[in-house]
């Protein structure tokens, strides 16, 4: 009986390209996230109750993972955060499914130096 050493080969690219995949985002420590600052251009839902964040003069959009289910409310921060400034702290991932870092996992956001939302320690 012969095996068929590339089907093997084949379930393990497989496999490894999965996790890649389907790996959960990391939630690194303040100190080790990277910072970026930008006037709010556009606040909205994206995906499932995501918030996502666009800033003026930048292709990137930030996105907070369940925003809408950990309390925040899209029509408020339209409201005080529009055409105001931010800061954005946030992972340095990356994943196959967004290789050129477009829509990025906010992990902290502050305004005016008040927290609005961190999953951070």
């Amino acid at each position: 009986m012969k095996t068929n050493y590339w089907l093997y080969l084949m379930g393990i690219t497989l496999l490894g390209l999965g996790i890649i995949i389907l790996r959960p985002v990391p939630i690194p420590a303040e100190k080790d996230c990277l910072i970026t600052k930008g006037i709010v251009s556009g606040i909205f839902e994206g995906g499932t109750h995501d918030v996502v964040f666009k800033l003026k003069d930048q292709t990137k959009q930030f996105y907070v993972n369940r925003g809408t289910e950990n309390g925040l409310d899209i029509q408020k921060l339209q409201n005080e955060l529009i055409d105001k400034e931010i800061v954005i702290k946030y992972p340095n991932y990356w994943s196959p499914l967004d290789p050129s870092k477009t829509i990025l996992h906010a992990s902290k956001i502050e305004f005016n130096g008040k927290t609005l939302y961190t999953e951070l320690d």
